[in-house]
């Protein structure tokens, strides 16, 4: 009892506390400068590890389940009677998501739930800026704390294998260090607000298409050196607090509770934070309990309480975990670690003393949306300088497509967004040609984007179609605004894609305008690679992806030439499906045969499979165009020889050679030639994004330690660095370099 009353004190005057503090720091301007950096660190203080262990001395075992488990869709108890709060969670890898019922997935109807939606992270990729990745997490991660959530559950870093995949969009591409350079600095942004970031899907969810369902096999040199690096530079470099499983099995046993959480996760990263159930992703309480599961969400729900009195208590780390405690079937410590770790992230969230109050749709993060969205708009064609268009009064715009009015913060499941508003392209591009004619058609009608569902079109097709040709051909340019969009089997969580082409007839309706206006842009709005053989009837490609609040503004912002785009392709685009490593070795590769599928590519991913077989990409990965030129000049290595000790220095000079203010992205990859293991030609070890007025001229620097050159060695299950001769690969996208460098380490 004295145990108890001290801590029931202790966590009352903690608590008590919590509003005073908060009031003193709301409203400073810097809080990213504040002393509040200390809440993204991973360990945690000597004193509050004794707060904790006194308070697991001070539950019950029904109180340290009843906190292993969900008790709401998005909240999980805290212990009423000694002060410790409920943990509250929101979707929100782009933008924290409307409240969601009690119990069932219908929005609960508030009024006051709009937030910023921020551009998806396949933008956030491309914009290849770990700066901008840090402004992005922290105001995200203020959107969660005014609205009051404890763990935002994003950001996502399943790797691109296939375009097909129906959740690229909220990933961050196809390569592990772009994907862990850019990961870090969100979640430290996140977690300065003391809300928790909680890292997504561990692991290998690269499919939607039976993702509950499939098997993985892949080797362990894929795994560690293409599908773990994310997750892991998430918790050895951004001190991350929270992971989520998958839905997918890897080797025969569902990731959510496998060996590799304790052994990779827990024992060898030495994680401490919560591993947080995917919504369903639990099928055992026997290896929920002890294959590193901590906290289970979402496991039935979905109509069972209708039938089912009290059905959280149901799940598989609920009664049947509290049935084997008292049998002896788990040790007590396996429960203790799992409260433990909860405990840590509430002092880490709910019981920080140390925590702002957040804010929301403030001016500061629409900027921050619409900077991200410019950086990651890529232009992928410009023929006879189509862009930028200029606002006269002479000139007539037609604007053609359902998606420039077409909402793309609604679907894609767990990533729909309700925001205070959303600027269409249309809209955005009215707002900036105050002299040009624009006119607009919708050319294409798709139905509603709802999940696990595909509705029909309502309207007229062929009338749709006759007055679009007729609004082309009346104007002196035309914008067609296609693409995807968030709906099943599109870029949509739930399933995959069918076609790798344009859906919903763009590509006849593109034809049959190219018949009567060959002037054209067209402003691709996708999350996914797609098929061109359209693309010599277009003069210009922008890749604009799915950008949030502020998405028409920013698309404005790069057709008019106010910004220079200065976007990165994230993930290669193939000329057709079959180019795809993935696709390239039949159903047995994707979506799989028999519920289980083989990584037959194996490391070859993305840009390394198209650079070792000689597989020519429509578009490469790290392309993208500018309005200005730009040269590399004087490109050397401090040194010729290198210890595995020793960092490797590339320098060269860039020079902004056009007109106009614009940044470039200095690529560096590595290559072994004569290696003794298979190898990819080059990998991506280095980038930097610098902005150069017109004819500035900059050093660039990039540093890469040897031990970075390192592969899986699965003969000794670890890494290891090959001794000889490596080529340094230096230039703007990994099918331009413009100069190659011999270097050996010894």
């Amino acid at each position: 009892m004295k145990i108890t009353l001290n801590h029931n004190r202790l966590t009352t005057i903690i608590l008590s506390c919590v509003f005073f503090v908060q009031l003193s720091l709301h409203g400073q301007q810097n809080f990213k400068n504040s002393n509040t950096n200390n809440l993204a660190q991973n360990s945690m203080s000597g004193d509050t590890e004794s707060k904790i262990e006194t308070i697991i001395k001070s539950l019950t075992l029904e109180e340290k389940v009843a906190m292993c488990h969900a008790q709401s869709k998005f909240s999980t108890k805290g212990v009423e009677r000694l002060g410790i709060p409920e943990i509250w969670m929101a979707d929100g890898p782009h933008g924290v998501r409307a409240e969601i019922s009690w119990d069932d997935w219908a929005y609960a109807g508030w009024t006051n739930d709009s937030i910023t939606a921020f551009p998806a992270l396949t933008c956030l990729a491309a914009s290849f800026n770990p700066e901008l990745s840090s402004q992005y997490g922290f105001s995200l991660g203020e959107e969660a704390r005014y609205r009051k959530k404890d763990v935002l559950l994003g950001p996502g870093v399943n790797i691109y294998r296939t375009p097909l995949n129906g959740r690229n969009f909220e990933y961050m591409g196809e390569d592990p260090f772009l994907a862990s350079t850019m990961v870090v600095p969100y979640i430290k942004g996140v977690q300065k607000n003391g809300v928790a970031a909680c890292v997504k899907h561990y692991t290998l969810n690269n499919q939607e298409h039976w993702r509950d369902k499939i098997n993985v096999e892949v080797s362990d040199r894929a795994l560690y050196e293409i599908y773990l690096p994310a997750f892991k530079a998430s918790v050895k470099e951004a001190g991350v607090w929270s992971i989520m499983g998958s839905y997918n099995k890897f080797r025969g046993k569902y990731t959510t509770h496998h060996p590799l959480l304790n052994k990779i996760l827990k024992a060898d990263w030495e994680f401490d934070g919560v591993v947080i159930s995917d919504w369903s992703s639990a099928h055992s309480t026997e290896e929920s309990a002890l294959y590193g599961l901590d906290l289970e969400m979402g496991t039935g729900t979905d109509g069972l309480g209708t039938t089912t009195n009290d059905f959280y208590s149901q799940y598989y780390l609920a009664a049947p975990f509290l049935e084997g405690l008292k049998k002896g079937d788990f040790p007590q410590s396996i429960v203790d670690d799992k409260v433990r770790r909860i405990l840590r992230l509430m002092f880490r969230t709910n019981m920080s003393t140390n925590r702002p109050l957040g804010n929301a749709n403030t001016k500061a993060h629409h900027d921050v949306a619409r900077h991200v969205a410019t950086d990651g708009i890529v232009l992928l064609k410009n023929k006879e300088n189509f862009f930028p268009i200029k606002d006269n009064k002479d000139l007539t715009i037609a604007i053609i497509g359902e998606n420039a009015t077409r909402s793309m913060t609604a679907g894609g499941g767990s990533s729909e967004l309700k925001p205070k508003f959303e600027i269409s392209p249309l809209d955005g591009i009215r707002a900036r040609y105050k002299h040009a004619t624009i006119t607009h058609a919708m050319g294409y009608q798709t139905g509603p984007s709802l999940y696990n569902e595909v509705i029909p079109p309502t309207l007229d097709l062929d009338s749709l179609k006759t007055e679009a040709i007729k609004t082309a051909k009346n104007a002196d340019i035309v914008l067609f605004v296609g693409g995807l969009n968030k709906s099943h089997l599109q870029d949509c969580e739930g399933d995959d894609r069918l076609q790798f082409g344009l859906p919903f007839g763009q590509e006849d309706l593109l034809n049959d305008i190219y018949n009567v206006n060959k002037n054209i842009g067209f402003i691709l709005v996708t999350g996914n690679a797609i098929e061109m053989p359209w693309l010599d009837k277009v003069n210009a490609l922008l890749e604009t992806w799915y950008l949030g609040s502020m998405s028409g503004h920013a698309i404005a912002d790069i057709i008019s030439g106010d910004v220079n785009p200065s976007g990165k392709l994230p993930f290669s685009f193939p000329v057709k499906l079959e180019d795809n490593a993935a696709h390239s070795f039949g159903t047995s590769s994707y979506p799989g045969e028999n519920m289980t599928q083989y990584y037959k590519e194996d490391i070859l991913v993305g840009y390394r499979w198209h650079d070792t077989k000689k597989i020519k990409p429509l578009y490469a990965f790290g392309y993208g165009l500018s309005y200005t030129s730009f040269t590399l000049s004087d490109i050397k290595t401090d040194k010729k020889v290198y210890t595995q000790e020793d960092s490797i220095t590339v320098s060269c000079s860039l020079k902004n050679t056009g007109t106009i203010n614009g940044s470039e992205v200095i690529q560096v990859y590595i290559g072994k030639p004569k290696s003794k293991v298979k190898r990819a030609l080059k990998e991506l070890k280095g980038f930097q994004k610098t902005n150069l007025k017109h004819s500035e001229e900059s050093i660039i620097n990039a540093n890469i330690p040897v031990k970075s050159l390192a592969y899986y060695d699965e003969t000794i299950s670890d890494w290891n660095i090959e001794k000889g001769e490596y080529i340094v690969y230096i230039g703007n996208a990994s099918d331009n370099i413009s100069k190659k460098i011999k270097i050996s380490i010894k």
